[in-house]
C-alpha cells in the first residue's frame, strides 16, 4: 500500500515526499467524455507486459472486486497474445478521464517500491531499531485506534510516546540495522530483509496507531532545511544522514507509526497491496478508493522522472495509501531493488488517468 498506504499490506504510503510537493508542469488539456480504449495516448506504444499475469492474481481472489466476477471468466489466458489481450480490452472497455475537485484532468502520479534493508531477528546492536508487531491491547474504530488504561479508553499513543516509552517492548518482529531506511519502511508499508544468516524475511503492514500521517518532507520544509522543489526521497534520506542529531526529532513529527508481520509472500512475488493480490511492478499502481474502484483496469500517461521519457500504460489498482487523495492521484508500484528506489524516490509527475470501465455498465 502506499503511506501513504497504511491500509493494505504496502502501508505503503509511496515515498515519503510525495507530500507537499505539486506537480512541476502541465499536460496539454485532453478532450472532455469517454474515449475508444485504441485512442488513448500513447496506447499503442503499451507492450502490456507484466498485465496478463496481474489480471490473473487479481481474478484468483476468491471474491474479485467488481465488475471483474462477470469479466475474469472471459479473460484471455496468461499465455495469449499480446494481440489478443489487447483487442479484448479494447472490444470489452471504453475510457472515461478522472477529474480532480476542481475539474482539472491533470493530477499527480508518485512512485514506490519495496525496500531491501538489512537487519536480524535478534538485537545485535545498539544501533540497531526495531519493527514491531500489532500490540495485543490495541482496538481498532474506524480508522481510530485505542487502548485501555485503568479503566478508561484512551487513543493509541502518536510515535513519540510509543518509541519514548517501553510501551511496545516484547512486540519486536525484527530489528534493522539502519534507522532511517526502519523510518522510510514505515512509509513504504512492506519490504524484505537480508538476515545474517543468508536468508530473506518479507514483512507487511499490519496496522497503524490511528495518528494522522505528516510527511517529513513538509517539516524540513517548514524548518527551511529544503526547499519545496528539492523535496524527495533522496533529498531527505541525506538530510537524515547528515544531521543525525536532529533527524530523529524530525522523524518523530510524523505522529502515525506503522506495525508490521512477517509475510509468507514467495520472494519471487510482489508484496502484497490492499487487494491481497501480490503487485506486479508497474502495472499496480495505489489509489484513493473514494475516487477509484479498487481493482479498477486503468490507463495513466505521464513520464519518467530522470529523463522525461514518456510512461504511459495499463494499470491496476491493486493498493491504496493515506497520502494517496484525490481523483486523479496514483502511486505506481516500482518493484524491488536499487533502480526501483531510485525511480520511485525521483518520481513526482503530472499525470492524466483514465478509468476503463466495461461498455455494458454505461
Amino acid at each position: 500500500m502506499a503511506q501513504g498506504a497504511a491500509a493494505g499490506a504496502s502501508a505503503r504510503a509511496p515515498a515519503a515526499t510525495q507530500e507537499a510537493t505539486r506537480p512541476r508542469a502541465s499536460l496539454p488539456a485532453p478532450s472532455a467524455g469517454a474515449l475508444p480504449v485504441e485512442s488513448l495516448p500513447g496506447w499503442h506504444r503499451d507492450g502490456l507486459d507484466g498485465l496478463a499475469d496481474a489480471l490473473a492474481r487479481q481474478c484468483a481472489l476468491r471474491s474479485p472486486p467488481p465488475p471483474w466476477p462477470a469479466l475474469c471468466p472471459q479473460l484471455p489466458t496468461a499465455s495469449a497474445s499480446t494481440a489478443a489481450l489487447r483487442g479484448w480490452i479494447e472490444a470489452r472497455f471504453e475510457a472515461w478521464p478522472l477529474r480532480s475537485a476542481d475539474g482539472s484532468e491533470i493530477g499527480l502520479i508518485t512512485g514506490y517500491h519495496e525496500p531491501i534493508l538489512t537487519g536480524s531477528r535478534v538485537r545485535e546492536s545498539p544501533a540497531q531499531v526495531p519493527l514491531h508487531r500489532r500490540p495485543p491491547d490495541m482496538r481498532a474504530d474506524g480508522n481510530a485506534r485505542f487502548r485501555t488504561v485503568d479503566g478508561a479508553t484512551q487513543p493509541f499513543p502518536a510515535r513519540a510516546e510509543l518509541e519514548r516509552s517501553r510501551l511496545l517492548d516484547g512486540l519486536e518482529l525484527v530489528w534493522l540495522d539502519d534507522p532511517v531506511e526502519a523510518f522510510f519502511l514505515q512509509i513504504q508499508g512492506s519490504g524484505r530483509i537480508r538476515l545474517r544468516d543468508g536468508s530473506t524475511m518479507r514483512v507487511g503492514f499490519a496496522d497503524h496507531n490511528g495518528q494522522p500521517y505528516r510527511a517529513i518532507g513538509a517539516e524540513l520544509i517548514a524548518r527551511g532545511a529544503l526547499k519545496r522543489e528539492e523535496v524527495d526521497a533522496p533529498a531527505i534520506k541525506a538530510w537524515l544522514r547528515g544531521h543525525p542529531a536532529q533527524a530523529r526529532e524530525v522523524m518523530l513529527s510524523n505522529p502515525r507509526y506503522v506495525f508490521f508481520r512477517e509475510l509468507p509472500t514467495p520472494a519471487d512475488a510482489g508484496p502484497p497491496g490492499s487487494l491481497a493480490v501480490p503487485l506486479t511492478p508497474m502495472r499496480s499502481v495505489a489509489t484513493d478508493p473514494a475516487f477509484v474502484p479498487p481493482g479498477a483496469l486503468l490507463y495513466l500517461e505521464t513520464r519518467y522522472p530522470d529523463d522525461g521519457r514518456p510512461l504511459a500504460r495499463a494499470v491496476l489498482s491493486q493498493d491504496r495509501g493515506a497520502a494517496i487523495l484525490g481523483g486523479v492521484r496514483a502511486d505506481i508500484f516500482f518493484g524491488a531493488g536499487a533502480e526501483a528506489e531510485r525511480l520511485a524516490g525521483l518520481m513526482k509527475e503530472p499525470g492524466r488517468i483514465w478509468l476503463l470501465r466495461p461498455r455494458q455498465t454505461r
